[in-house]
């Protein structure tokens, strides 16, 4: 494939997040930035994450996956991607069960069929330094940050982690009474983040369900978030919100999420499959981001 000017893709979504999965592990080629946020730019290849499978790079593992966001910037995680992925290699291989490395370590993924596919996301960081934050907070589960007025915000005292990415969870009513596609951006690139953040709404609403909608880090207001929903989920059960194993419905659909006592972090939800297509490089070029 090294050389070609074009590369085939195909396109899933993970409860409505729109997925593409290239499969570069016979080549040397690498996306850049750029190349990253044109594919995105293009109709045919529009994405909220981009899954690039690349020659593994640690034993035992079948990939190693680097994760575009729309904006062409790298994420560590993408919990409905992965999804993908695993789905995709299940089909290779023939098996339901194996092991693939991201930016967020190495990730086991089990296939039942295509409406039940399970990922280890790894184990929650719950330390400032670690989320990261550009102060310390001694107690992640609400930290001082602020939308609106003093006396009466509009939004406040987010629980923060990072699931393979930095996550803020502001806890409310009703996921729908914000503007979140306003607030959203507001929120990423605030400076108490300097590695920008993935901005929920959370609304508990049983001990085993939450409802959540999210604006992702470099993607914008996308139908679901896996990564989100373990955020919330385990971010839930550190308020004791709610038990450890938990549905959490998104506006693409739900997903279930369970944190373990060993700290790990189970998501089991569907994929779709949408088509196959080809990568010009040529043309995409030319489309502007």
């Amino acid at each position: 494939m090294t050389g070609s000017a074009t590369i085939p893709f195909v396109k899933m979504n993970g409860l409505g997040n729109e997925i593409v999965v290239v499969d570069l592990r016979a080549s040397s080629k690498v996306f850049t930035a750029t190349e990253a946020a044109r594919i995105a730019a293009d109709r045919t290849s529009r994405f909220d994450q981009l899954m690039v499978l690349h020659a593994p790079t640690t034993a035992g593992t079948e990939s190693y996956v680097r994760i575009y966001n729309a904006d062409g910037s790298e994420a560590g995680a993408c919990g409905n991607g992965m999804r993908c992925v695993g789905w995709w290699l299940a089909q290779e291989l023939g098996r339901n069960a194996f092991k693939v490395e991201t930016l967020a370590g190495v990730l086991d993924t089990s296939v039942r069929d295509i409406t039940s596919i399970t990922v280890d996301m790894g184990e929650p960081r719950f330390n400032w330094q670690d989320i990261p934050t550009s102060e310390e907070f001694r107690d992640t589960r609400a930290i001082e940050l602020q939308i609106g007025p003093i006396d009466n915000p509009v939004l406040h005292s987010p629980s923060v982690v990072n699931v393979g990415n930095p996550h803020a969870i502001f806890w409310v009513d009703d996921v729908n009474a914000y503007d979140l596609g306003r607030l959203g951006p507001m929120l990423e690139n605030h400076p108490i983040f300097p590695e920008r953040a993935n901005i929920s709404l959370a609304h508990v609403t049983a001990r085993d369900a939450i409802t959540l909608r999210t604006w992702e880090r470099g993607a914008g207001l996308t139908q679901a978030c896996g990564s989100a929903a373990c955020a919330a989920a385990v971010s839930a059960v550190r308020k004791k919100f709610t038990n450890r194993k938990v549905t959490v419905t998104l506006p693409g659909g739900p997903l279930l999420v369970e944190w373990t006592d060993a700290n790990r972090i189970f998501m089991t939800g569907p994929v779709a499959f949408e088509y196959e297509g080809v990568l010009d490089l040529d043309k995409l070029a030319r489309v502007p981001v």
